[in-house]
């Protein structure tokens, strides 16, 4: 699919970034500076709300934690201590790009010990199956999308229920994660962040990213929008509403230093990377409102149709 030399040789070539303000009782927080030109590439070779499964080439964003999905579908891959940390696979087709982009970096499937999930739509994790399977990693996920990782079958309680076709069953191990945990994967901890809405069984994703100059938080957050099927209401549905607001304010709390989502336009990652860095642009703080300012204006929309 893409040159692998090449590849490996820019990997090799990535830099870190610049130094901060230390705290006195945490590492270093820091800027973070990408290495423009690769950022400036996925910016111009991807598009806004790009093809799911259209091939990017894999970039680092931040000293061991690398962008490895597609144009369209973000995949994020955290080279820890014992091995490898993946996010997410995009759909069955596209999980193959994943593991080409992860082949490219210099790494193989196998060395995959853990996959998180977002939420349990097949963009994102339809080649959930496939990647587990050759690499024999436990899935982490919420509670509730765990049923639907196993069956392959939607939840008939997720606003869009019947719009997709099954998706290949997980025959692995599954683990439900909870809100606050903080799981240690292959010598990284990671903060699993229960964020439902778009899904019953949403997550969210923190960890620290460090170098020798300092610490980053980094979060990937779940999409948290209210997309539905034609006929369903969500006003008809108040304590789904009810769990949609929590989840919602489970991000407006979260402090991060570089958002990262499941849909890379989503939080303007192709226009940010069109300016050769990640730095600044959307916050956790701010995606979350836009997200609440989203779901109020659905439940408006809904009212005034009655």
């Amino acid at each position: 699919m893409y040159d692998r030399i090449i590849f490996a040789a820019c990997a090799l070539a990535l830099v870190g970034c610049n130094a901060g303000v230390a705290s006195s009782e945490s590492p270093a927080k820091v800027a973070v500076t990408q290495p423009a030109s690769d950022l400036v590439r996925f910016g111009s070779e991807c598009e806004d709300w790009d093809d799911w499964d259209k091939p990017a080439k894999p970039f680092q964003i931040h000293a061991n934690t690398y962008y490895v999905g597609t144009c369209g579908i973000a995949a994020i891959l955290i080279v820890a201590d014992d091995g490898l940390v993946l996010i997410d696979t995009g759909t069955e087709p596209g999980s193959q790009v994943v593991e080409a982009n992860i082949a490219a970096l210099g790494h193989s499937i196998s060395a995959v010990k853990a996959i998180l999930t977002s939420h349990e739509h097949f963009d994102h994790v339809g080649g959930l199956a496939r990647l587990q399977a050759l690499s024999r990693a436990t899935v982490y996920t919420g509670t509730d999308a765990a049923p639907v990782l196993r069956t392959g079958k939607d939840d008939p309680r997720d606003p869009q229920a019947g719009l997709h076709e099954p998706m290949k069953p997980v025959a692995g191990e599954i683990r439900a994660a909870a809100d606050g945990e903080v799981l240690n994967l292959a010598g990284t901890r990671i903060t699993a962040l229960a964020t439902p809405g778009h899904t019953l069984g949403a997550m969210s994703w923190e960890w620290e990213s460090c170098d020798g100059a300092g610490c980053v938080t980094i979060v990937l957050a779940d999409s948290l929008s209210p997309v539905s099927a034609d006929d369903y209401k969500f006003t008809e549905h108040p304590e789904y509403v009810a769990m949609f607001r929590k989840g919602i304010a489970r991000m407006a709390g979260t402090n991060c230093d570089l958002l990262l989502t499941p849909h890379p336009s989503a939080s303007d990652m192709i226009e940010r990377a069109k300016t050769g860095s990640f730095v600044g642009g959307t916050s956790c703080a701010d995606y979350a409102d836009t997200k609440a300012k989203g779901l109020e204006g659905r439940l408006a929309k809904e009212a005034s149709a009655k």
